[in-house]
């Protein structure tokens, strides 16, 4: 195992002091936990937004912390759920009094560990709601869930839900804008390569040299098809058609793209899977309002990409265009 790393076992917690240190002017830890919270935070008459699960997947989720998305981001350790307690202790830090938001990717540690975190909150006075996020077309039950994944279209949902709470909206009027984009988001992905958890030191499965993984999850859990690798155009129309054919999407019809890099694929490559989606896109008639390319929901240093497409209204596309000051999506 080759990484820049210290210790395997606080390798969270280093990231952590360093993501900080990078940005001491908007970012906060809260002491003696792996929370991440906007420095401003909380934030008194707005809707505090939570997001969280295992790390590995930066710049989720704590990149994603600051003016127009999340207040905080909850660090559990590598590929595995924050506790229980750590999510309650989010959710204190951001509380304004106006409730608590929370964004949970369709992982079962995660539902679980979040909803207790929520009992907790309630029995303290705070009022909290949720979203699970379950884009993941490629397959309907996996290893760590029940039902679909929720991998990179859980960024769409942080942006337009977070620049909802930043314009004053409700505890009620933000979970529903979150619901809106969770019905419209699909999203799929493929791996030419394992990632190694730091603690194991091993790769998480194996692929052969002339083999890639299409439909598999953000933690390396098994995908729909193991065969021999194609062309960039390939993938892109594989996973493109796959996404289109579980939405309702008609001729001029708006969407926003997002080809995902998983932590070890060049731009490059990512701007060839995107020129295919663009045209495929193109030619039925589809309109993009606005395109996503790079590393948002990565996988350590897994090579692949995923493709993530959002309908849109004008509603969405409002809250979507609006400013954001998280450091990995600035806008």
């Amino acid at each position: 195992m080759k990484k820049i790393i210290n210790d395997p076992n606080v390798v969270v917690q280093d990231m952590l002091k360093g993501l900080v240190a990078a940005y001491p002017n908007s970012l906060k830890q809260v002491p003696n936990t792996t929370v991440i919270v906007r420095k401003d935070a909380p934030i008194t008459g707005k809707v505090g937004l939570v997001s969280g699960g295992g790390s590995g997947h930066e710049p989720a989720h704590a990149g994603y912390v600051g003016q127009g998305m999340l207040d905080a981001a909850v660090c559990g350790e590598v590929f595995t759920s924050p506790t229980p307690d750590q999510v309650y202790e989010a959710i204190k830090a951001v509380n304004g009094g106006a409730g608590v938001f929370l964004v949970i990717k369709n992982y079962t540690g995660d539902v679980m560990n979040f909803e207790m975190a929520t009992e907790l909150a309630l029995a303290d006075g705070i009022e909290v709601e949720q979203v699970i996020v379950n884009d993941d077309v490629a397959v309907e039950d996996s290893s760590f869930t029940t039902g679909r994944r929720g991998i990179a279209g859980t960024i769409f949902v942080h942006k337009i839900a977070g620049a909802k709470a930043q314009a004053g909206g409700s505890l009620q009027e933000v979970k529903a804008i979150a619901e809106k984009v969770v019905a419209n988001v699909r999203s799929m992905g493929m791996a030419l390569s394992p990632c190694t958890v730091p603690a194991a030191g091993k790769p998480s499965f194996e692929l052969a040299e002339n083999e890639m993984e299409v439909g598999m999850g953000i933690h390396g859990e098994p995908g729909t098809e193991r065969k021999a690798i194609a062309t960039a155009d390939d993938i892109a129309t594989e996973l493109t058609q796959k996404v289109l054919d579980d939405m309702a999407l008609n001729r001029d019809d708006e969407v926003a793209v997002m080809v995902n890099g998983l932590g070890s694929t060049p731009e490059m490559e990512l701007y060839i899977v995107n020129g295919k989606v663009n045209e495929i896109l193109k030619e039925k008639g589809i309109h993009i309002h606005k395109t996503f390319v790079g590393e948002y929901m990565t996988s350590l240093e897994m090579a692949g990409c995923s493709v993530t497409l959002l309908k849109l209204d004008e509603e969405l596309k409002e809250l979507l265009d609006a400013e954001s000051k998280a450091p990995a999506f600035l806008s």
